[in-house]
């Protein structure tokens, strides 16, 4: 039993990394990189659909991404959906059947605050951790009186010890992540 709540809390802690990484690929670096664009949503005959799902991306240079619709008559929902993207700063141009995005060049300041972004989405991700450390530590607590004081306390131990290994991962996410921001 106390396995089951271990690696049940091992598989959603891993989950969570995941995702702080994805947020992490969000956040541009100096150059163009087509996970940037795979949460923006363009509204598609009234419905909010991922840009991945309506188009392809390729990246031919380091600044530059190139955005195929699938679907022509998408091309004005998906340049605007760009150009409201807050955090890149990007202006696309549409030549009728493609879109070019060229991203400008980081500022010292820019970088700095996309420094503070990703530290966000870092903490964001060590609260998910902590909050399913919570509910295994709960889980567990409620196992006591089946399997005793002891076992609960080792179950407990390894459950820190997991949830530190996790919170550390997501720690070198980060700072790999501030490492290639402030590059220039």
């Amino acid at each position: 039993m106390i396995s089951d709540v271990l690696s049940d809390a091992t598989e959603r802690m891993s989950k969570a990394v995941d995702v702080a990484k994805e947020d992490f690929a969000t956040v541009r670096t100096g150059r163009a990189n087509p996970a940037l664009f795979q949460k923006i949503l363009v509204s598609y005959y009234g419905t909010p659909t991922p840009l991945a799902q309506l188009a392809s991306l390729q990246n031919p240079e380091a600044r530059t991404l190139v955005v195929t619709p699938y679907d022509k008559s998408a091309l004005r929902d998906i340049e605007q959906a760009i150009r409201d993207q807050p955090n890149l700063g990007a202006n696309p141009t549409n030549d009728g059947t493609l879109i070019r995005v060229t991203l400008p060049e980081l500022t010292e300041e820019r970088r700095k605050e996309f420094v503070k972004i990703v530290r966000t989405k870092a903490e964001d991700g060590k609260v998910s951790i902590r909050n399913i450390r919570r509910k295994a530590k709960d889980d567990l607590d409620a196992l006591k009186s089946e399997v005793g004081d002891d076992e609960v306390a080792r179950g407990e131990k390894e459950l820190e010890s997991l949830t530190k290994k996790f919170v550390d991962t997501i720690d070198e996410a980060l700072k790999r992540k501030e490492a290639e921001l402030l590059e220039v």
